[in-house]
């Protein structure tokens, strides 16, 4: 993916994996400050149910054979929302009617609301 500054080696893991395997429209989330959970997230979609257990799959083999060990998944059995923590980063591989649903991306990307100034 170029065009994004990965600053951390599992970011840079994430992104170079989700793009192997054809991840569409991957979105990398700068939470740093904003959350104790982890330092950035990254959402992406597959195309389909097996589109999106393929990435999931693939990150995960990614993951490990960078030396980052097991990183805890959720929702692979049923592969419309998978959320992978691989620590420092967390990555959710969506179906795109299950992405849109949930829309996390604005969530996250919304400014905060100290830094607004009403007048």
């Amino acid at each position: 993916m170029s065009g994004y500054d990965a600053a951390s080696p599992v970011l840079e893991t994430v992104l170079a994996s989700l793009d192997d395997s054809k991840a569409e429209n991957i979105i990398p989330i700068d939470i740093q400050g904003k959350s104790a959970l982890a330092d950035h997230m990254v959402i992406a979609s597959g195309r389909s149910h097996r589109h999106v257990a393929a990435v999931a799959d693939h990150l995960l083999k990614a993951l490990k054979d960078a030396g980052r060990g097991s990183a805890r998944v959720e929702g692979l059995s049923t592969a419309d929302w998978v959320l992978i923590d691989a620590g420092d980063v967390i990555v959710h591989v969506f179906r795109p009617e299950i992405r849109e649903f949930y829309n996390l991306e604005k969530m996250w990307q919304a400014p905060d609301l100290e830094e607004e100034t009403v007048h």
